[in-house]
């Protein structure tokens, strides 16, 4: 069938959109309750979770990325694992091994942490290539593939990672096929005075992030990524992403520009945002807001980039000026 052929994409009823919309306020409300102060990042991590994308949360130490991932991970009323990625951590304790039982005489599938809804992969650039590669096969295939045995993990599956920027003793670099199976980069950033001061109050008083009472069951967290599928994005803005994904891979200041899993995952991303605020379309508004965290971290700078103080922020705002808005047509 030609792409002319294919059937129009069905749309999301307005009133289901709606009620997601209801849903993903209460479980932003929710996740504010452990981290405060920051509500732009909880709906930036939300959303990333919704279009079923992988978040990277990359700051220093001490800002909360594991209290978030904890947090959202209990107002989703969802399964939850956390890996502590470690020099000596193997692939198997990610992805699950083969163990003689010797009572049964056989071997029997133990699961790795990666089996759960929602898996912390904690200062995952403190792993050996070797185990950050195991988690290449899950992110992507939502399978992992043991004793030549594919093997699905639970759905809705989203891996939250985090790595510390700053600190590189014992650390080993992300090779770029992982970063771009992320389907956002974020950072927390340091909190208000007054949130720091509520957020000490909040722990000496014994409240705990994984504490949290579910927002939302895990069931409702599925339905509302097949809501957030059905948000219509006109061809025009579908261009529109490839476009500006194409036009970094062109650019004199990047050895890498980004991928076409990135264009798919800003449309991705896009509908689950324009479902947050109540929408049943995707502006390029949306797109625009988006791309720094679903481009960025997907660009690879030059040396000659580098020494000029260029970040890959500053390019993809660069790019979305260079590349016209298109003309929507709802």
């Amino acid at each position: 069938m030609t792409m002319q052929q294919q059937q129009p994409m069905p749309q999301a009823d307005p009133s289901a959109v709606e009620a997601f919309k209801e849903r993903f306020d209460a479980v932003h409300a929710n996740v504010s309750r452990a981290i405060m102060g920051k509500p732009g990042e909880i709906q930036l991590a939300l959303t990333c979770m919704l279009a079923e994308g992988h978040l990277l949360v990359d700051d220093v130490p001490g800002t909360g990325k594991t209290t978030l991932a904890k947090a959202i991970a209990a107002s989703l009323g969802s399964s939850f694992h956390r890996i502590q990625f470690t020099p000596d951590l193997l692939p198997t304790d990610v992805t699950g091994s083969m163990i003689y039982n010797a009572k049964d005489g056989d071997f029997t599938f133990h699961p790795g942490g990666v089996f759960a809804n929602v898996v912390l992969a904690d200062e995952i650039n403190r792993a050996s290539p070797k185990t950050q590669s195991a988690l290449l096969e899950v992110m992507e295939e939502r399978q992992v593939t043991v004793d030549a045995v594919e093997r699905p993990v639970p759905r809705p599956f989203v891996v939250i990672a985090t790595q510390n920027p700053v600190e590189f003793d014992g650390t080993y670099h992300l090779p770029e096929a992982q970063i771009d199976r992320f389907m956002m980069r974020m950072s927390m950033g340091y909190p208000s005075h007054e949130a720091e001061v509520e957020s000490i109050m909040s722990r000496l008083a014994g409240h705990r992030p994984e504490e949290l009472t579910p927002a939302i069951t895990a069931e409702t967290f599925e339905w509302m990524i097949g809501v957030a599928r059905m948000v219509h994005v006109a061809e025009t803005l579908q261009q529109y992403a490839v476009t500006v994904a194409a036009a970094t891979r062109r650019m004199d200041e990047l050895r890498l520009g980004v991928s076409p899993r990135g264009s798919l995952a800003l449309v991705r991303a896009s509908q689950a945002w324009a479902a947050a605020k109540g929408r049943t379309f995707v502006t390029a508004d949306d797109m625009r807001e988006l791309a720094p965290f679903v481009f960025g971290h997907r660009m690879l700078l030059s040396p000659e980039a580098e020494l000029q103080g260029l970040s890959s922020a500053d390019l993809v705002r660069h790019t979305l000026d260079a590349v016209p808005l298109p003309e929507i047509r709802i």
